[in-house]
């Protein structure tokens, strides 16, 4: 096997929630480009309908489902339309998300919080769940990567943001991704996290506009992150290249960790 080799991805297939816009978008295309199948899903199904086919159009393989993270019968209904069109799972990108700023601590309702914490970890748990007992079943050794954020490492500068619910879930998606890998590392299922930085997508950019050049001051690499960085890094953590990685986040965001 050649380097390059070890990041095709032809044959598999991967799961992409959230899969309609931003950087959900972004990693089915790149995992796309690698050779894979890729099915889309989120709320938002037209959005999911629009990328696979565009997907399709450029000689990708693409399928798009409804899908709310929470429900757990939407959840196996993606599953097993997924085993009974591709007929495997290989790859599980939990991207969905959702996020209720503009509150101090004490001031965020309570049902906001648990909105977010749901979407976002809760989520994460009932479609990882789902997916697991596929790989389990059948013997795959997949790969699941689970798309947190550096708000999950800190806390953020109530000048610039508050968003303690969305903070609060993104660290606990951290914690469970390390768990899950212990535990399934003996089926060969590996479980990794990335932590992003800031990344104008066509849903962050206005929230991000007002603060942009207070933001770029506090990168090293002075700038924010781009599309490409999530591709890259998405199709290296899906592919045999990350074989020998598991419970690890990969941050990105530009060294704002670092110092």
């Amino acid at each position: 096997m050649t380097t390059m080799n070890l990041f095709d991805l032809s044959g598999q297939t991967a799961i992409i929630t959230g899969g309609g816009r931003g950087l959900g978008e972004w990693m089915a295309e790149a995992l796309t480009d690698a050779g894979a199948n890729v099915v889309l899903c989120s709320r938002k199904k037209e959005a999911c309908i629009d990328v696979r086919d565009r997907i399709n159009e450029n000689g990708g393989n693409a399928i798009a489902f409804r899908c709310d993270v929470t429900d757990e019968n939407e959840v196996q209904q993606v599953v097993d339309a997924t085993m009974e069109h591709f007929g495997t799972i290989d790859i599980l990108v939990n991207n969905s998300g959702t996020s209720w700023g503009g509150y101090n601590p004490e001031d965020m309702p309570v049902d906001k919080f648990k909105k977010v914490v749901n979407v976002n970890l809760v989520g994460t748990f009932i479609m990882s769940q789902a997916v697991g007992k596929k790989m389990i079943e059948n013997g795959t050794k997949g790969r699941i990567i689970n798309i947190a954020s550096v708000a999950g490492l800190k806390g953020s500068n109530p000048e610039v943001m508050q968003a303690i619910g969305y903070n609060s879930s993104k660290g606990g998606v951290l914690t469970f991704t390390k768990d899950l890998a212990i535990n399934w590392a003996r089926h060969g299922i590996t479980v990794n996290a990335v932590a992003p930085g800031f990344i104008p997508t066509k849903m962050s950019q206005d929230v991000i506009a007002p603060i942009k050049d207070q933001m770029i001051a506090n990168v090293p690499l002075q700038r924010l992150g781009e599309a490409d960085d999530m591709r890259g890094t998405i199709v290296y953590m899906a592919s045999q290249a990350a074989a020998f990685m598991t419970g690890q986040t990969i941050v990105l965001d530009g060294g704002v960790t670092a110092g």
